[in-house]
């Protein structure tokens, strides 16, 4: 992956909470969603689950309030810090480690009934070879009918009605407002030639009602379509690929669920 991909996950740890309304209902609410889709393919609770690209923790402690027993690993040191953090202030027992999850059957013991990747994290993938790596390793820690889970921005849909030919393309904003004043969130994409990778300059402009101060870090990005994708998970070995839309699902970005054989 690019270096930037890490400078900006470094830097925002503590920080990513405000691209939320309430975070800690955002953590909830994504995971009564995925819970339900995980349960809907495997026709019962899974036991033993590997987020594979936790971030602070959004979906691993989520599901770790549901009761899964959660293996939660990133490639970001500051991060991990941050999901261990809060999983220790919720009294969660989780078990955390560093890994790129390009080589999870290397940098991750064990095997697990469910693995995840959610928030876009595979965008930062732009190679076919280093989404086809991913998806291997997710396949490697997976018991025999274990279920890949997987969410990304819908691509199809910026591609498809031209919006990568906009340069910037902009994400938000959104406005919150809490007892620290106001702040305003949004996304500039600077498209490169291809149309298919862009540089994603994400702000955070926070004002307390006397003076504004502007959060800025830029990291490079990938349109994955959804084919795309579903071509690296076939040549893994996955089968039963079913996409669930938002509007479907209640989550907020495309998911696709692919079972081990």
């Amino acid at each position: 992956m690019d270096e930037s991909v890490w400078r900006f996950y470094e830097g925002f740890a503590e920080e990513y909470h405000l691209i939320f309304s309430d975070w800690m209902q955002d953590v909830r609410q994504q995971a009564g969603v995925l819970d339900r889709l995980i349960q809907a393919e495997m026709g019962a609770k899974p036991a033993a689950l590997l987020d594979c690209a936790c971030g602070i923790g959004t979906q691993a402690i989520g599901m770790a309030l549901l009761g899964y027993q959660v293996h939660a690993t990133d490639f970001s040191p500051a991060a991990l810090k941050r999901a261990e953090h809060e999983a220790s202030r919720l009294g969660l027992p989780m078990v955390f480690g560093q890994a790129d999850f390009r080589y999870l059957e290397k940098e991750v013991p064990g095997s697990f009934d469910v693995v995840i990747s959610c928030d876009n994290a595979f965008s930062h993938l732009l190679t076919a070879s280093s989404l086809l790596e991913a998806v291997q390793g997710m396949w490697a820690k997976l018991n025999p009918g274990g279920l890949a889970v997987i969410s990304i921005r819908d691509y199809d849909a910026i591609i498809n009605n031209g919006q990568h030919l906009a340069s910037p393309y902009v994400d938000g904003p959104e406005v919150f407002s809490d007892e620290n004043g106001r702040r305003v969130v949004f996304q500039l994409w600077d498209w490169s030639a291809d149309g298919r990778t862009y540089y994603l300059n994400h702000f955070i402009v926070q004002g307390n009602g006397k003076e504004w101060h502007t959060e800025h870090r830029v990291t490079v990005s990938r349109a994955l379509l959804r084919a795309e994708l579903d071509r690296a998970l076939e040549q893994a070995g996955f089968t039963r690929l079913v996409w669930h839309m938002p509007e479907a699902s209640g989550y907020y970005q495309p998911v696709v669920t692919a079972v081990k054989g």
